[in-house]
């Protein structure tokens, strides 16, 4: 079942309701990003009776003006408005900062951000590249900040919760394969803006880190994801969304071998990314299957049409989507199967964890940077072995990939002058 804009909104509103601290007890939050996703994430935190919008920081006038515009309707105050995020950073009356840009702007405002004091939720995928990750989860710790990876399936819906207990309770038996999947675009993508910069874009500012390229509409803002210099594709902005649920039931901390394959079998536009991959990582005794594919799994069309993880057991077989499971045993569901009795807390909500967090300083946050670059960099992986076409054996003590000099160095990137990322 697809997660629409106004589910969210809700499961976000009643998490606001499960966990309301005093409204005189204000945290200042700045938010660096605010396109598409950008605008959803600041309507959630404006959602928050003790959460006050600082600053917010855009590369795009667009962009910027239209979110300070809300904050004023809204709230009846107008927050201060920059270009460059380290202006915003500066301001020593900021708490904490949302940072919703695309992939290859995540780290570097994540651990500047770090270093200057605020607390950092960031969306995910968590990092470009596995060194960032590594990077990103070092400094929280190095300078004991509070971060929340924006996976919000994790806390704003209960049933990952309820999976996760069923799974390991061992009802279901010994777990003998996990699948997972998403269905993935058939389509081109297109844009009608012309080939030329818009007003109020700092394009060199947008491009970073990644390499100098002339500008084209489809490279920038919604689409950026396609394209190796920004992002995985669709397959990494999924992957911790549903490889969450499989992670936290099998207790996985980083799998053992990787091997991906695939490719463009319907999309033939100018983006790079592929449309099809299938990849396949080896943890001890169980293989995790996941699939970017155009159609869902046969057979399970009515529960994951749009997104869904299968724990294949010995005993019964569980299949999630984002919201519900089914449990079936022998190929009939089974509606009455015995439940576990509930060990797993309920939560606030995604983003009021992270505020509570903030306000007690509880760095171990359900989704914090650590784990979000536990899940991240398992997709990561998986798209390197696609890039290189070749079996990956992965050595987690050094966070590297034995025996292959070229498939470490999709690793980390070199960045454009002048921007580094320090940690």
């Amino acid at each position: 079942m697809q997660t629409t804009r106004r589910s969210f909104l809700g499961a976000a509103a009643a998490g606001v309701a499960l966990a309301q601290k005093a409204p005189g007890d204000q945290l200042v939050v700045g938010m660096i990003g605010v396109g598409t996703q950008g605008s959803g994430r600041l309507r959630e935190f404006l959602a928050h009776p003790d959460v006050r919008i600082g600053a917010i920081c855009d590369v795009d006038r667009t962009h910027l003006d239209r979110a300070i515009a809300v904050v004023e309707k809204e709230k009846g105050y107008k927050p201060q408005g920059f270009g460059d995020f380290r202006q915003l950073l500066d301001k020593k009356e900021i708490d904490a900062v949302a940072i919703v840009t695309p992939d290859h702007w995540h780290a570097i405002p994540t651990v500047t951000a770090f270093q200057a004091g605020k607390d950092v939720f960031v969306e995910k995928p968590l990092s470009y590249s596995l060194a960032e990750g590594r990077a990103m989860a070092d400094a929280s710790v190095r300078y004991k900040r509070v971060s929340q990876m924006g996976n919000h399936i994790h806390n704003d819906y209960p049933n990952y919760r309820r999976v996760v207990e069923l799974v390991k309770s061992g009802k279901l038996g010994k777990i003998t394969r996990v699948h997972a999947w998403k269905t993935g675009p058939t389509a081109n993508t297109r844009v009608w803006n012309p080939p030329t910069v818009p007003e109020g874009l700092d394009y060199d500012f947008w491009l970073g880190p990644a390499p100098k390229r002339p500008y084209d509409p489809l490279r920038a803002h919604r689409s950026f994801r396609h394209f190796w210099d920004y992002s995985g594709g669709s397959f990494i902005d999924f992957w911790c969304h549903i490889t969450d649920v499989a992670f936290w039931a099998m207790d996985w901390k980083a799998p053992q071998v990787v091997s991906a394959s695939g490719g463009r079998y319907f999309v033939n536009d100018s983006t790079e990314t592929p449309d099809n991959v299938e990849a396949i990582l080896e943890f001890p005794g169980v293989l995790y299957q996941y699939s970017f594919r155009p159609t869902p799994v046969p057979g399970f069309e009515h529960i994951g049409g749009y997104i869904g993880c299968l724990f294949e057991g010995t005993e019964a077989t569980l299949v999630t989507n984002y919201e519900e499971h089914e449990v079936w045993v022998k190929g009939k569901k089974v509606v009455d199967f015995p439940r576990p009795e509930r060990s797993i807390p309920d939560s606030p909500g995604h983003i009021r964890e992270f505020l509570d967090a903030i306000k007690s300083r509880n760095l171990e946050t359900t989704c914090n940077v650590r784990y979000g670059h536990q899940l991240s960099k398992a997709g990561l992986l998986a798209n390197i072995s696609y890039r290189t076409g070749r079996k990956l054996h992965w050595d987690e003590a050094k966070e590297r990939i034995t025996g292959d000099k070229e498939a470490n160095q999709y690793l980390s990137r070199h960045f454009r002058k002048p921007w580094k990322l320090r940690a």
